[in-house]
């Protein structure tokens, strides 16, 4: 019974944060952010995908209400097409609206609503742009260290960390992982904002 309120509360949640990050995106009111801090986004890598997908949805809408001669029946598909509609509207306004974030604190990498992952400067080694195709296996890797969070089974971006962490993200199930793999739509500017952060820390570590 634990589990089953468990999932309803992520279902409620996660769908209020859609709404709200819906509603931004119309509105045009990004997430307040740290002084100093840049955005970079993601949805590029999934965009033509989330485009054919919003096409086939909108399509679909009229051609089920002229095929269904039941009016109850077209009434219920009619509502399911339309919410399912903003719903993928929603979708994007969150990956929108939750970029990848580069700032004083460190490096937030991050995948619409579903994952949220801090790495302070102090836990960074290095890091670098490395294009990669991902092997099979889903979004989200973790082998031998290397943790993959990927976006249409791409990464962009390679993070060293400087000893074995254990990240927030579910599929890693408690592992450590020592090197972090993502995918920035501009991992060329998310990698020179991030070492000049980077190397200031570095630097102030070393004179104390």
């Amino acid at each position: 019974m634990t589990k089953v309120w468990a999932l309803v509360r992520f279902v409620v949640v996660y769908e209020l944060r859609l709404w709200a990050a819906l509603f931004r995106w119309i509105l045009r009111r990004p997430v307040p952010v740290e002084p100093g801090t840049h955005r970079f986004g993601y949805i590029g890598a999934v965009k033509m995908i989330l485009i054919a997908f919003i096409a086939v949805s909108a399509i679909e809408i009229p051609i089920l209400e002229l095929m269904i001669p039941w009016r109850p029946v077209a009434n219920v598909l009619l509502f399911i097409g339309v919410y399912g509609l903003i719903w993928m509207f929603g979708l994007v306004a969150s990956m929108v609206v939750y970029p990848h974030l580069v700032g004083p604190a460190g490096l937030r990498i991050r995948n619409s609503i579903t994952l949220d992952v801090g790495v302070g400067w102090d836990r960074i080694a290095a890091i670098e742009v490395r294009r990669r195709s991902m092997p099979p296996g889903g979004q989200t890797q973790l082998e031998d260290g290397v943790l993959s969070l990927g976006m249409a089974s791409q990464t962009s971006v390679d993070v060293r960390l400087t000893e074995p962490t254990v990240l927030p993200v579910r599929k890693a199930k408690g592992q450590p992982a020592t090197t972090v793999r993502f995918h920035a739509d501009d991992p060329e500017g998310l990698v020179e904002a991030a070492r000049a952060f980077l190397e200031t820390v570095q630097a102030a570590t070393k004179n104390r």
